[in-house]
């Protein structure tokens, strides 16, 4: 199979699409590494524009991307501008530029019912990664990105979803605004907070509609999304321990969608 070099035009696009102004500015996102790409196609959830390969591993050439190939437009880069728009040190030679789905409104959202993650202040692409991979497993209604979270389509994030990337419904906006328009549709906000005032999470007995609300990795939630209307809401410790402060903040929102989850 013969396939031709990226155009100037693409090679550019590549090389902005690390910049969160332009992702939003053209509406694309990059996903990288072999296993996450056939995830995406598989899925059929996200458009993919175009398939770049990096001449020097030959990725084209391996039987089960016969298929994919044959139904998207594929061209090869150097290695050394697959290297530059590469977000990874050992890149695994296959990029997919994909369109970024529409976002929901929150009247949208507020329709559903079952379970959303809302992220305040959530700093770390891979704790973002891990809560989108986890929230698709369980199947989650939606995910809303507060203020001061990374960008959902962050290069390291979109990896860390292992193909997860536009399979929920999700949103960024102001957390305040949006949860009053859930809660006028019935929506019960939990906010994941491990202060001794905090009720257990085991001993939430059913929902319909439930919000987990996962803060900043240093500070938490902020005070003003802390209302007498919404319940904190924590993990205890089954031994009591007290030699680790916290749980991670991906890990939290884990154990949290597995227990609630249970109760719709």
């Amino acid at each position: 199979m013969n396939l031709s070099t990226a155009s100037n035009r693409q090679q550019t696009l590549l090389r902005k699409l690390n910049r969160k102004k332009y992702r939003y500015k053209e509406r694309l996102f990059l996903l990288e590494g072999a296993r996450a790409v056939q995830q995406v196609v598989a899925n059929q959830e996200i458009e993919i524009q175009a398939l770049f390969f990096d001449e020097s591993q030959r990725y084209w050439e391996q039987a089960d991307w016969k298929r994919i190939i044959d139904e998207l437009e594929v061209a090869t880069l150097s290695r050394e501008l697959f290297m530059e728009v590469s977000d990874t040190d050992t890149p695994q030679g296959v990029l997919a530029l994909c369109e970024m789905p529409t976002e929901m409104t929150p009247e949208e959202l507020a329709d559903k019912s079952g379970l959303i993650v809302a992220l305040d202040g959530l700093q770390d692409p891979g704790n973002l990664g891990t809560i989108i991979r986890t929230a698709g497993w369980f199947g989650i209604s939606g995910i809303i990105s507060g203020k001061g979270t990374v960008d959902m389509f962050h290069p390291k994030v979109v990896r860390g979803t292992a193909g997860a990337t536009g399979t929920i419904p999700f949103m960024n906006g102001e957390l305040s605004e949006v949860f009053d328009t859930l809660e006028r549709e019935n929506w019960e906000v939990f906010l994941l907070d491990a202060g001794a005032e905090s009720k257990a999470l085991h001993e939430i007995s059913s929902l319909k509609k439930g919000v987990i609300v996962v803060g900043n990795e240093g500070h938490g939630i902020r005070d003003e999304l802390m209302t007498a209307n919404r319940s904190s809401v924590r993990i205890p410790s089954p031994v009591g321990s007290k030699n680790v402060e916290s749980l991670n903040a991906a890990i939290a929102a884990s154990i949290a969608l597995y227990d609630l989850s249970g109760k719709m």
